[in-house]
């Protein structure tokens, strides 16, 4: 059985992501949050456990991490000071899959943009993965809607983002998350890009 630790819980892709990963039977969820009450209750307790706690606390962390195959972070604030406590986290854990989302423009992707600093955190952070031994995947998704369809595309660091003036639905960056979590092996070691494939934005 899958077991997979999404750190970011309550986050809205986080939220989208989990009853796709949840739809396979097989599959169990640790939902760290750092306000669990904002989930308690809501999945079935027999393959979701919900715990509270900090993404830049490495120990309340590995906590969490005893026993994962799978960590997927969905998160915003002090991208590279989180990254960096689950990366010790995971090291103390052994366990080394992580499917980490961060946005479009932190490679200089987008043709014509670029985004300055308010990206920097998102870039920081990426770096540290990339710099890790971590069996990782980074997602760069584009402006996000919430139509309820699977419609994207996908390029990998170094190659141009694809039609970046389309919105792509959490519900497709869900998708991808969903073989990502639970293919071993794909696009370990990347940077992927997400577009859409219509809705300008």
């Amino acid at each position: 059985m899958p077991r997979i630790l999404i750190i970011g819980a309550h986050g809205q892709i986080a939220q989208v992501a989990t009853p796709v990963l949840l739809a396979h039977p097989e599959v169990s969820l640790t939902l760290f949050l750092r306000r669990a009450n904002r989930l308690e209750g809501r999945w079935p307790a027999d393959r979701v456990r919900v715990v509270e706690g900090d993404a830049t606390d490495p120990a309340a962390l590995q906590a969490a991490l005893r026993g994962q195959d799978v960590v997927y972070a969905n998160l915003s604030g002090d991208m590279a000071r989180q990254a960096r406590a689950i990366l010790t986290a995971m090291r103390a854990e052994g366990v080394r899959r992580l499917i980490f989302v961060s946005s479009m423009g932190i490679c200089g992707e987008v043709p014509g943009e670029t985004y300055r600093s308010v990206l920097d955190p998102y870039r920081d952070a990426a770096l540290a993965i990339e710099a890790s031994e971590m069996d990782y995947t980074i997602l760069r998704p584009a402006w996000l809607n919430d139509d309820d369809t699977v419609a994207y595309g996908t390029t990998r660091k170094g190659q141009p983002f694809v039609n970046p003036r389309a919105t792509v639905s959490r519900r497709s960056v869900a998708d991808l998350i969903e073989k990502l979590a639970l293919t071993p092996g794909l696009e370990s070691r990347q940077s992927l890009g997400i577009h859409g494939e219509g809705n300008s934005r």
